[in-house]
């Protein structure tokens, strides 16, 4: 079979690149989307701040400003990731532009909305526990500050340079920039600084996803050859017009679940520190879950008292502790277990139990208390999180009554509001429309040496859906961008059609530079801040 010719960079999207505008219709569908979305945000909004009753307009300026960065960030992402999902359908012209990008927002939508919140928790264990617990004082504000805008500001140059950079993986660059610098600031106080455990862990996802993405498409496409003889597949698009219904279908499907994973997925990244900065800003109405329902919390209690019963069997009796909060701290920060580390735990528990059976319900619990009593359990979750790797042996009945109390204590602190999940849905529609143009040409025409034929752009797409879903799955972070471009990659080299080695230069120094990058400018600001708070 013929390879495609080379051909001059953009002669293919010249026509479709005039559009400056998502289109008529387009815009049309996705202003009244924005319209409800927004009427549907402020409602809930409201409803859930008319609990909260402070003197002063502060907080709610400060939460009016974190919010517009935090979603700035979606923003962001949305035309620098999202993008990705609609390289593809565009650059075959299997849909026109403004139809692809609402269709890829709609679809992004339905992922962010039926998400999980894994992605969301996992990415805020990596940061300093004490940055956590503290996120309603000046050095918790000037961590998510310094988070976000570092992540946006990186974000941007290298949308930019029209590289496809990971925003995954500046999140996390970002976080280790935080960390680390938390630590030099406190010198040997005992404070934690990064969770290398975690950041090893999410680290493997983010470098072994695009390999999955190079290799699995790859064979994807092997197998297309094999399967499927329609030489028309192996084409580049031809004009402008559309390629034939079957392929287009296809493509478009991909289009779809690529967008409904990256939604799922890369969707989560800013909502955990969206909770951060309304636990932070408004605890009255955020610190704890108020939908957890009565009957639950009466569940609560008798296993709180079964699990406390499960910990005597592990306590030192000779064990004495002043401040049961402070000893698990230590133990969540530092990883080192001591003889009272179990003693803490189960006063902790003891403590919990008792708030929550003299108010009945977690929203009766006083706004004075709610962030108290979610630091209490979030403690107690991380520390049953790390006890089986640093803890003593636990029985494994007893490690089952410990996972069946932790269910509580994470459904009680880490959820996501609908309406949250609405707004990162809209930034990330908003951003897609605007910026989808730069990393089209990248991926279309910058890549290989040869223009993509729809079945590299289908098998490239395919297994990014796999990929991003299998990882949604197990609650880790992938880029988007970089599994799709590794796998489009892929299907270059199995069809010896060469590689650009300037694109893939600039994305390896991209690769390479955004983590310490993104760590040197969140550490920098988060220095800064600390300064100005």
């Amino acid at each position: 079979m013929a390879t495609p010719a080379t051909l001059p960079s953009g002669s293919l999207l010249d026509e479709k690149l005039k559009k400056s505008s998502p289109g008529k219709v387009g815009g049309i569908v996705f202003a009244l989307l924005l319209v409800g979305g927004v009427g549907y945000i402020v409602n809930r909004l409201s409803e859930d701040l008319s609990i909260v009753h402070t003197g002063s307009i502060f907080p709610y300026l400060l939460l009016g400003i974190a919010l517009l960065i935090a979603l700035g960030f979606e923003f962001v992402n949305g035309f620098h990731d999202t993008a990705n999902a609609v390289a593809t359908v565009i650059y075959t012209h299997s849909l026109e532009p403004h139809i692809a990008v609402v269709w890829s927002g709609l679809w992004n939508f339905v992922g962010v909305l039926t998400s999980s919140g894994a992605v969301a928790y996992s990415v805020i264990t990596l940061l300093p526990v004490e940055l956590i617990l503290k996120v309603s004082k000046g050095s918790g504000f000037a961590m998510v500050f310094a988070l976000l805008v570092a992540a946006i500001l990186w974000n941007l140059a290298t949308w930019y340079r029209g590289l496809p950079a990971s925003s995954s993986h500046t999140m996390i660059g970002s976080i280790i920039g935080v960390g680390v610098t938390n630590q030099l600031l406190h010198g040997a106080s005992g404070v934690s600084g990064v969770d290398w455990e975690q950041v090893t862990k999410v680290f493997k996802a983010l470098l072994l996803s695009p390999l999955v993405g190079f290799i699995g498409a790859a064979i994807l496409f092997g197998l297309f050859k094999l399967v499927m003889r329609d030489p028309r597949l192996y084409e580049a698009p031809k004009g402008t017009e559309p390629p034939p219904f079957y392929i287009r279908a296809l493509l478009v499907l991909t289009c779809t679940g690529v967008s409904f994973a990256h939604g799922s997925n890369d969707g989560q990244k800013g909502m955990g520190l969206i909770m951060l900065i309304l636990v932070g800003t408004v605890p009255t109405a955020y610190a704890l879950n108020h939908a957890v329902t009565g009957s639950q919390v009466q569940t609560f209690v008798a296993v709180s008292q079964q699990v406390s019963d499960s910990i005597s069997h592990y306590v030192d009796q000779n064990a004495v502790i002043a401040d049961a909060n402070a000893d698990l701290e230590q133990f969540v920060s530092v990883r080192t277990f001591k003889p009272t580390t179990m003693l803490a735990l189960r006063q902790t528990i003891n403590d919990i139990q008792n708030e929550v059976t003299r108010y009945g319900a977690l929203n009766k619990v006083p706004a004075s208390m709610q962030a108290n009593v979610r630091n209490q359990m979030y403690l107690v979750s991380e520390t049953m999180r790390l006890l089986p790797k640093y803890g003593p042996k636990v029985s494994d009945s007893d490690q089952k009554v410990f996972a069946n109390y932790k269910v509580f204590l994470d459904r009680a602190t880490k959820f996501i509001p609908t309406w949250v999940k609405v707004a990162v849905a809209l930034a990330l529609g908003l951003g897609t429309m605007v910026g989808w143009k730069r990393i089209v040409v990248t991926v279309g025409e910058k890549i290989g040496k040869t223009h993509l034929t729809y079945a590299q752009g289908a098998s490239a797409e395919l297994m990014a859906m796999a990929t991003i879903l299998a990882a949604d799955n197990y609650g880790l972070p992938v880029s988007t961008t970089h599994v799709l471009s590794s796998g489009i990659a892929g299907t270059m080299a199995a069809n010896k059609s060469g590689l650009q080695t300037s694109t893939l230069r600039d994305i390896a120094l991209a690769w390479v530079f955004t983590l310490p990058a993104a760590a040197i400018l969140s550490g920098v600001l988060f220095w800064l801040f600390n300064k100005l708070v």
